[in-house]
């Protein structure tokens, strides 16, 4: 299917009329959650769709909510590789945040809409993006996949259904979250592979995985970090357009500074991150 013919059928569901986009300066992996879990409340409480794009300040190996870790990592394996740690408040499994651009999508859900509707319109945008910038992306079909346990292989072994794949390679990753009317979906799209860090950052030897896919092995020259986020923000704006109503600003996003400082805390609490 088109890009033009995706956009109309995944957007076709009850999304908000009003989004903004925000980027954010590198930061700890701990402020980066914390952030973004601030936008899912911020979401849910303006009716807002927020977009936002970031980096990292450290390499950071991130953990699904779920996600199963104890029997792989410890502190000292991620020390010995040089390597920060943090667990998302999304799902999925173990991933290296890296050499990236990372995006995350915090918008109001009500209990009508499936997660799976919304996960399939926030693909399209990614996908737009990445075409845009010529890369010949496409949608993981469910022929091409199988279904992951948050404790099977890291997330860039192998597709989900629906994920951005050039070839048989997963070139982005993508966790989400739904939550008392609010949706969170957030991901990397790998600027170069650096993911047999996370094997490496493991307790016990482990495989070489499969190499992920990466715009620097797609394209002829690697785009910029500020190339790849203005090619997000322009395919989100295009997806809105397709609805023909809403809009899209970036207008800056108050945020109660102290509830971020206190999420921070809790990203940041070992409890938090070896709690299975």
């Amino acid at each position: 299917m088109g890009t033009e013919s995706l956009k109309t059928a995944a957007w076709d569901i009850d999304l908000p009329d009003a989004w903004r986009t925000m980027r954010s300066a590198a930061a700890s992996g701990a402020y980066n959650m914390a952030l973004d879990a601030a936008l899912l409340a911020t979401a849910r409480d303006r009716g807002v769709g927020v977009w936002r794009t970031y980096a990292w300040e450290r390499p950071t190996i991130s953990f699904g909510r779920n996600e199963l870790v104890q029997a792989r990592f410890d502190p000292g394996s991620l020390a010995l590789a040089g390597l920060d740690s943090v667990r998302r408040p999304t799902g999925g499994r173990a991933l290296l945040h890296a050499a990236e651009v990372t995006y995350s999508v915090a918008l109001p859900l009500d209990d009508r809409t499936p997660w799976t509707a919304v996960y399939a319109a926030i693909n399209v945008v990614l996908l737009t993006a990445l075409r845009h910038l010529g890369v010949r992306a496409e949608l993981a079909s469910v022929h091409d996949t199988r279904a992951l346990s948050p404790d099977g292989p890291v997330c860039f072994d192998r597709p989900a259904q629906g994920e951005i794949v050039v070839g048989e390679a997963k070139l982005v990753g993508s966790a989400v979250w739904r939550e008392r009317g609010a949706y969170l979906q957030h991901g990397s799209i790998l600027l170069e592979d650096s993911q047999h860090l996370v094997r490496a950052a493991m307790r016990a030897p482990q495989p070489a995985p499969p190499p992920a896919a990466s715009l620097s092995t797609c394209l002829p020259h690697t785009p910029t970090w500020d190339a790849v986020a203005t090619a997000l923000e322009r395919a989100l704006r295009d997806c809105v357009l397709t609805r023909q109503r809403g809009a899209v600003d970036d207008h800056a996003i108050h945020l109660d500074a102290s509830e971020r400082a206190r999420l921070e805390m809790h990203f940041r609490d070992p409890a938090w991150l070896w709690r299975r």
